[in-house]
């Protein structure tokens, strides 16, 4: 039941702005690719550098903006940096149009995007902590997490049907405007945010790009939980091009029977976001934690076995089931452990290196993975991802360091219901 209760009006604004460009997001995924394939002739050495270089320059550039943007109310950044993407994303149909677009201009676009959103992300962590009570953030993150699994389970089919009647740049309009919306509707949530903590001395703030990190690596529950993350993530994406070109190029599969192989098991996102609260209600955090970080490691192991045919794809479905849901579990409790663990002053800076840092590495997997495929062949690719996925749980933390709350976190406990 606590998963029904109102979190009051700001909350409703904040996620129904998340909804809609997370909305977009997914009604655009992998467009860029498919632009560049379909409108500039790339070939799949762009593409890599596409995928690759574009996030990973991001997140370098995102590094800096952290400690600028804790020292600064976060939701005039949200809108900013909404509008932001909106801008640089809308400048692509519009060289498109005037038969101006360049592989050059997607590069920029993807680089200026992907920093936007560690940007964001960072910026909304730290404003969700100030607007919902400590013990409704678990709530919070799971209908943020809901969120994102239905979104994948259904944009991504528009998105190639929509690509696929008005041309390859529509999704990629749908998406900038999603972020308009999105700006307008954070800023329907009002100026009831609390005044940003004030600046440190100059002499500590050449620390500053460090602090984020030095607050994880310092933390004994975030730091195993950090590196388990980027471990599991970036396999799991690394993977993904290998098991499309295995199942597109050397099992024909149609790009329907692709899709729809990995859009039906977002319904396992549902139902772990939906699970998390109970569950961590009835066995406590550490112990979902640790359940669901092991579990989710065990399936993707599952596709080296991939064939063809109708069993072929009931096998992909039955295993990206078991690893989403596993991961809508523990995605939206590792969300609201990293929150409440991080002093409110920190946060977005805290934020910032996770995804700062998570962004390059699955870049970096990715491309190397890339790689690997080619010198070898995709199932093996696929094979050795899985099978560092299996010793991953030994990265998460064995010791329960969640019971207890500091000062800091018992302050926030009190905090009134934002709305």
């Amino acid at each position: 039941m606590a998963g029904r209760r109102s979190l009051g009006r700001r909350f409703g604004w904040l996620w129904g702005a998340y909804a809609v460009s997370t909305a977009g997001t997914w009604l655009a995924f992998d467009a860029f690719a498919l632009i560049a394939v379909l409108a500039l002739d790339a070939g799949p050495a762009q593409v890599s550098l596409l995928a690759a270089v574009g996030p990973a320059v991001g997140a370098a550039v995102s590094v800096p903006l952290g400690p600028w943007v804790e020292i600064r109310r976060k939701r005039p950044v949200m809108t900013a940096t909404d509008l932001v993407r909106c801008a640089v994303l809308l400048s692509i149909p519009v060289a498109y149009a005037l038969g101006g677009l360049s592989f050059g201009q997607l590069l920029l676009v993807s680089v200026a995007v992907a920093a936007a959103d560690i940007t964001f992300n960072a910026a909304a962590g730290a404003f969700l902590k100030d607007l919902v009570p400590r013990q409704d953030l678990l709530v919070a993150s799971g209908r943020f997490e809901a969120t994102t699994w239905t979104a994948s389970m259904v944009g991504p089919p528009l998105g190639g049907a929509a690509i696929g009647l008005f041309g390859p740049v529509t999704t990629v309009a749908a998406d900038a405007v999603s972020y308009l919306l999105s700006a307008i509707g954070i800023r329907a949530i009002g100026d009831a945010e609390k005044p940003p903590p004030r600046p440190e001395p100059a002499a500590t703030r050449a620390g500053d790009l460090l602090e984020g990190w030095r607050r994880i690596l310092a933390d004994p529950a975030l730091r195993p939980l950090f590196f388990n993350t980027l471990l599991v993530n970036s396999l799991i994406m690394a993977a993904s091009p290998p098991l499309l070109i295995l199942m597109v190029d050397d099992l024909h599969f149609a790009p329907w029977q692709y899709a729809l192989a990995f859009a039906v098991p977002c319904t396992g996102g549902l139902l772990g976001s939906r699970l998390a609260p109970r569950l961590v209600a009835r066995h406590g955090r550490h112990r979902v934690l640790l359940t669901a970080g092991v579990l989710r490691a065990c399936w993707p192991i599952g596709l080296v076995f991939t064939g063809p045919g109708a069993s072929g794809l009931a096998l992909v479905m039955v295993v990206e089931f078991g690893l989403i849901t596993c991961c809508g579990v523990f995605n939206p409790v590792l969300a609201t452990l990293r929150l409440d663990r991080t002093p409110t002053g920190r946060v977005t800076r805290t934020l910032s290196a996770w995804s700062a840092t998570g962004k390059a590495t699955t870049a970096a997997t990715t491309a190397l993975w890339g790689v690997l495929a080619a010198r070898t062949d995709p199932r093996t690719a696929i094979a050795l991802a899985g099978a560092l996925l299996l010793v991953s749980p030994l990265l998460l933390p064995r010791r329960d360091h969640t019971a207890g709350a500091g000062p800091e976190r018992a302050s926030v406990a009190a905090e009134p219901d934002g709305g």
